[in-house]
């Protein structure tokens, strides 16, 4: 198996003569905690969509798991195992969480052709179902709708929907945008807590998360890769400093 889950090399994209992705190379370490940080505009969310199969790669290679997955469908990428959650809940509003982990897994598995028979029927896909539940401290809402839960269990609901999916790497977009101050700390300790067989980018812009979180950072400006390194290198990078966290902050 190769040293790294995730690899881009001289990724590019471009929207006609504008180029929102300037020959980025990345190396995510198999088991990695990796930050993807940046200023607004610097193209974070643009390589995230190349890496899922969002958008199409205008040049360059994406290898997962020492696979050229650049030309594959979002679909077939998932299947290979990279999962991404979302900046936006992507949740269906009428069904509770134990309704769509089973769905998930059911889906996962194959299953979810089966349409003749009860969903959540085999009793592994419960199982498997009740463990992330209990994993991402959702037990207690599990039989209410998605659409009345608070929205730090949504969150947390979003990352058990990622793990159903056997993630061998797991792309977190701001996983606590949005999430009131007295949600955020259960939502951190199951960040933190994620399987370490799992390679996880992180895309945040709360600095505090990605420097108790991540280790290993990469800063992107204006589509390309100003520079990478660990977290008390990227701290005290004058480039860093001017173009992003700012003089107080570190």
């Amino acid at each position: 198996m190769s040293e790294f889950a995730l690899e881009t090399t001289g990724l590019v994209k471009r929207f006609g003569g504008i180029v929102a992705t300037d020959h980025v190379n990345l190396r995510i370490k198999q088991g990695a905690r990796h930050a993807l940080i940046g200023p607004n505009g610097a193209g974070k969310t643009t390589l995230i969509n190349l890496m899922t199969g969002v958008l199409p790669v205008s040049e360059g290679r994406i290898v997962l798991q020492g696979q050229d997955i650049s030309h594959l469908s979002p679909e077939q990428r998932v299947a290979r195992g990279m999962v991404r959650t979302f900046q936006i809940n992507q949740l269906f509003a009428s069904m509770t969480p134990l309704q769509t982990l089973v769905m998930v897994i059911s889906q996962h598995l194959g299953l979810g052709k089966r349409w003749w028979q009860p969903l959540g029927q085999r009793g592994d896909v419960v199982d498997r179902a009740t463990a992330l539940l209990t994993q991402f401290h959702l037990m207690e809402v599990m039989h209410q709708r998605t659409e009345h839960l608070a929205y730090g269990k949504r969150r947390l609901l979003e990352m058990a929907i990622a793990l159903a999916c056997e993630p061998r790497v797991l792309l977190l977009d701001e996983p606590v945008a949005g999430v009131p101050a007295g949600e955020r700390d259960e939502l951190l300790a199951i960040v933190a807590q994620l399987p370490a067989d799992v390679s996880v980018v992180l895309i945040e812009h709360d600095m505090d998360l990605v420097f108790g979180f991540a280790d290993r950072i990469t800063v992107l400006v204006n589509g390309a890769v100003l520079t990478e390194g660990t977290p008390q290198e990227i701290a005290h990078d004058q480039r860093v400093k001017d173009v992003y966290l700012g003089q107080a902050h570190v």
